[in-house]
């Protein structure tokens, strides 16, 4: 009895948790027809159930997914599956598509005779709009990528970006060439693998700290660090390599990009001009040295008319810049192939530059620029006497050149934590602030000195440098257009302190 009582309830039970599913539930005859639908699939549809009840599921299915469906339909029908599950479109009582998930079986009877399908349809057409836009995305993406990347092979300089490990993660076809030419037995896409990368003497191969790629995932950022790649020196590249950092949406460090640009024509035509210019140096320093002694000995001559010493005078002067110069080419050839050589000894630094303000200071008076020295009684230090009177012989003329008639020109000296600092400041025509890395490169010469039409050929920034490194010093430069400049030489000492 108590079971005859409970199954017309578990019956509506049953019934109960169809019609209020949330998943859309329909039983369709073996010929198609829809004998049931609950309320979920009559809102997915549009239509009531007594609507769905006179048509057939191929009637509801889109015409592009009919056939597939069809064919599962008709397979489990025919005992070759039991089951089935498909994405399919179906039509809305108002013309729109609905994506849904469909699953169905077949329940036979027990002589095994077809009576019915029961099919499930999950309503997926939000997900489904959703997945088409994410392809859609996608392919623009794509397409975006693979148009940044011919560009990217189009141009002729090598890029290539790197992790935050220094794991290459992208290149173009121009710096794979690069890699290949320095790397023959293959490269690891790895930053900071040793191969055949030499420093800008196209001779020193560069150790693992000095390769561009450590240094830019270490996070720095520079400009022309110029290398050479390639094992034979007859085809070996000469590369000019610029590094900028790639931060993430928080602004912390990503990654680096790194450009390789090919400046082995340049390089090449520098060390021929260089070469040409120290063989007419050469060839010039003999004859030059004779015409000043000949101009010499006829100014010490008690027979020279007084009317003729002023156009010898002249002679001797021009003379002697043009010996300067020859110097100065032939200087920086030599540092082509290495630091001056210094010898040091105990030098009163503030002598030296007593001294050579006072050699500067008629041209100074000339030109109407006040020329000041500030500097301790003594200062001792161990340099090359004759090197550091080069380097503030350069810089203070170049100070009076650039200083327009009653500016001033300063010349200060101090200690500090074992080093000396000579200052030369200025109130001339400044440099502009592009410029200023550029200084120290020889034959340069800034916009304003062009203009000016000042006297020289932009050597002598270049040598001032390279004897001041060669000390274990550094040359720092500030200046502002129009207001002035100033360059500090800081010195270390060395064992000669008092």
């Amino acid at each position: 009895m108590p079971v005859h009582e409970s199954q017309p309830s578990v019956e509506r039970l049953w019934r109960t948790t169809l019609e209020h599913s949330p998943v859309g539930m329909t039983i369709v005859s073996p010929t198609g027809e829809l004998l049931t639908a609950n309320r979920a699939l009559c809102a997915m549809l549009g239509y009531s159930e007594d609507e769905l009840r006179v048509l057939t599921f191929p009637q509801i299915t889109h015409p592009a997914d009919l056939e597939a469906d069809l064919d599962l339909f008709e397979q489990t029908l025919a005992g070759k599956r039991s089951s089935y599950r498909m994405l399919k479109r179906y039509v809305h009582a108002d013309g729109s598509v609905v994506w849904g998930d469909l699953s169905v079986a077949l329940l036979r009877g027990e002589d095994g005779a077809p009576l019915h399908f029961i099919s499930q349809i999950v309503d997926v057409t939000v997900q489904q709009a959703d997945r088409e836009r994410l392809t859609q995305a996608m392919g623009v993406i794509d397409r975006q990528s693979r148009k940044a990347q011919a560009i990217l092979d189009t141009v002729d300089v090598g890029l290539v970006l790197l992790d935050q490990n220094g794991h290459y993660e992208q290149m173009n076809l121009r710096h794979r060439d690069f890699i290949d030419q320095a790397y023959p037995a293959g490269h690891a896409g790895q930053a900071g693998q040793l191969g055949q990368v030499f420093a800008d003497d196209a001779a020193t191969l560069l150790t693992y700290d000095q390769m561009p790629t450590v240094r830019a995932v270490r996070g720095e950022e520079f400009d022309d660090y110029r290398i050479w790649v390639g094992p034979d020196p007859t085809t070996r590249r000469a590369l000019s390599v610029s590094a900028r950092l790639v931060r993430d949406p928080d602004g912390a460090p990503a990654g680096a990009a790194l450009a390789y640009k090919d400046i082995t024509d340049l390089m090449r035509a520098l060390r021929a001009q260089e070469d040409f210019v120290a063989d007419v140096s050469h060839e010039l320093r003999s004859p030059l040295t004779s015409v000043l002694g000949h101009l010499e000995l006829l100014l010490e001559s008690d027979r020279l008319p007084a009317e003729l010493r002023h156009q010898v005078e002249v002679m001797q002067r021009n003379t002697d810049r043009l010996r300067d110069l020859v110097s100065d080419l032939l200087e920086t050839a030599a540092l082509r192939d290495g630091p001056p050589l210094l010898a040091p000894s105990p030098t009163d630094v503030a002598l030296v530059a007593r001294e050579i303000v006072e050699s500067a200071q008629p041209t100074a008076d000339a030109a109407g620029v006040a020329l000041t020295v500030d500097a301790p009684g003594e200062v001792s230090a161990l340099v090359d006497d004759r090197r550091i009177r080069q380097v503030l012989d350069n810089l203070v003329s170049n100070a009076v050149k650039y200083t327009d008639a009653g500016g001033r020109v300063d010349v200060r000296l101090r200690i500090a934590d074992g080093v000396v600092e000579l200052t030369v400041a200025d109130t001339g025509i400044g440099i502009m602030a592009e410029e200023l890395d550029q200084l120290f490169i020889p034959f340069f010469r800034s916009e304003a000195a062009r203009r000016r039409v000042s006297p020289g050929v932009g050597l002598g920034l270049g040598i001032v440098r390279a004897i001041v490194e060669a000390h274990g010093g550094r040359v720092d430069v500030a200046s502002t257009p129009g207001e002035g400049s100033s360059f500090v030489v800081t010195l270390p000492r060395g064992s000669a302190t008092t």
